[in-house]
């Protein structure tokens, strides 16, 4: 007597290719020491030197940000596009790496407004003596952005996202499947892309070996890397007192791909896709809010 199988146990039989790790990571970066009041307040007051600490010593700042982005995008012939209502960026960042052939680089800057968490000043009283004096209180304000978006030679596709309005916080979205097939090409072995994965290789073992080296530290090194190299929001006395960029993980995804050879498999139906050949199954998890 013979058991039914189950479509698990017949689907094993036809994959060609496995795959498990990073798909999406979506990571904050920013300067722990100015997300509070206290520490914006130390910032001016003790490490600038100013009197009083107050919203209006952002200004400058921020100006001579976005003055060097724009020097920046100019002088390399970097487009700068203005992003639109409904506009899919996604869509906007292929389109524009079709026409980028240098094996790494800036591929163009987008410009959103977006809501971001601020500080500004407030008017207080001392009950004693009635002199008035600023308080820095956080809150939030729709501010312009700066989407730039990069190719790697590591990495390959990926984006930064700076505010540019003080603490400049920042975003950092990469792609693990893109870092594996730059891998890939880099070590010379030969493997079919998909359009978020890989559906052939040629060594399935060393593709899954580099899946899983991509660890914090390169990660952490990538964002070092760019932040060289780009325009910095903050002065190199800033940085060298310590107010340095840091990262946490806001979202990421895990995925576990399947390619399935469905070579002379009979459909039993006739509604939806009838396969007849490399089959990609992908399996993702994207837990939010994780720090690390």
């Amino acid at each position: 007597m013979s058991l039914p199988r189950s479509v698990a146990e017949v689907l094993a039989e036809h994959v060609t290719l496995e795959v498990e790790g990073i798909d999406r990571m979506y990571l904050n970066v920013y300067i722990p020491e100015l997300q509070r009041e206290q520490g914006v307040a130390s910032f001016f007051r003790f490490h600038r030197g100013h009197q009083f600490a107050s919203s209006a010593l952002m200004d400058p700042i921020s100006k001579t940000f976005v003055a060097a982005l724009e020097e920046y995008a100019r002088r390399e012939k970097i487009p700068v596009i203005a992003f639109r209502k409904g506009q899919r960026k996604d869509d906007i960042a292929a389109e524009q790496r079709k026409n980028f052939n240098k094996p790494e680089g800036v591929v163009f800057i987008g410009k959103a407004q977006e809501k971001t968490p601020v500080f500004r000043t407030e008017r207080r009283r001392n009950e004693k003596t009635g002199a008035t004096y600023p308080w820095l209180v956080r809150s939030t304000a729709m501010v312009n952005h700066f989407y730039i978006y990069c190719v790697d030679r590591d990495f390959g596709p990926f984006f930064l996202k700076f505010s540019t309005y003080f603490p400049y916080n920042a975003k950092l979205c990469l792609n693990g499947h893109e870092y594996a097939k730059q891998q890939l090409g880099q070590k010379g072995i030969g493997f079919e892309a998909l359009d978020n994965g890989v559906l052939r290789c040629d060594d399935p073992k060393r593709l899954q070996a580099i899946c899983d080296g991509l660890s914090a530290e390169k990660i952490d090194a990538l964002l070092r890397k760019w932040l060289r190299l780009l325009p910095h929001p903050y002065s190199l006395g800033d940085r060298k007192a310590g107010y340095r960029y840091q990262v946490s993980i806001l979202q990421a995804e895990f995925s576990l791909t399947q390619v399935l050879d469905l070579i002379g498999f009979t459909p039993t139906t006739r509604r939806g896709p009838q396969w007849r050949g490399p089959c990609p199954v992908h399996k993702s998890a994207s837990p939010r809010s994780c720090s690390s």
